[in-house]
């Protein structure tokens, strides 16, 4: 049985390029899937929202009820990808919250996958906030992503590891042009007829990189077993 994948975009430091990630994956599982969700969970503007209204939704961890019109959507096995884009101010209160609700052990039930896209930083914050990843989150639910735009040079060696996307730095004048509110990573490949610009083989890449985790994410199986039938149609969206 292929899983629901859940990417989630995190990083304690602001400006590290989160936004353009869950944009680019967002873009990237529609084209794919024809469908998908996308969670904005930030305070700053241009957030998420701003840039894919049609399949984004608002939400925060700020209280109880927040928490659960949240996480209740992710634990549903209805084959439509998810995405995540998480505000740094939420960082720590989220992910306390899901070893509370035992979150990674629920999904795996559910057939659901999550993955946490955890955006490299330089500062102390993004290190001790990876240390603690790595404690609580299975090593093949965890991947780094280098954004060489904002993290120039090597990545931290703590954080290189197999499991690593790296989205090249594009020139500056790219970088703004695709930061406009109307930019559209999939309307440009298909506008865009010249594959041979810069910008197109940069979205291509980081396309590909998606399908190829994608790929690996989706064929994953639960290593429980399910449990009663009343478990499976908790977990399963009723068509």
């Amino acid at each position: 049985m292929l899983a629901t994948p859940i990417y989630i975009i995190c990083s304690p430091s602001p400006q590290v390029g989160k936004t353009l990630v869950a944009r680019a994956m967002s873009e990237f599982l529609l084209l794919k899937n024809g469908t998908a969700l996308s969670f904005d969970v930030n305070l700053k503007e241009p957030s998420l929202l701003d840039y894919l209204p049609n399949i984004t939704e608002t939400a925060d961890v700020i209280d109880t009820y927040g928490k659960m019109q949240l996480m209740d959507p992710l634990i549903i096995h209805d084959r439509v990808p998810k995405v995540i884009d998480l505000g740094f101010h939420v960082f720590d209160e989220f992910f306390k919250m899901c070893e509370e609700i035992g979150f990674m052990k629920e999904t795996a039930r559910c057939y659901v996958a999550p993955i946490i896209l955890f955006v490299a930083g330089a500062d102390r914050i993004s290190f001790r906030a990876y240390e603690m990843l790595r404690r609580r989150i299975p090593p093949a639910s965890l991947v780094t992503v280098h954004n060489e735009f904002v993290l120039r040079g090597e990545l931290p060696e703590v954080m290189d590891h197999e499991r690593v996307i790296r989205i090249s730095a594009l020139p500056l004048f790219l970088k703004r042009y695709i930061d406009r509110l109307s930019f559209s990573f999939t309307g440009y490949l298909r506008d865009e007829k010249d594959w041979s610009t810069e910008l197109h083989q940069w979205i291509r890449r980081n396309y590909s990189m998606f399908r190829d985790l994608d790929s690996n994410v989706t064929l994953r199986r639960s290593d429980r077993r399910r449990g009663t039938d009343i478990d499976s149609l908790r977990c399963t969206r009723a068509t």
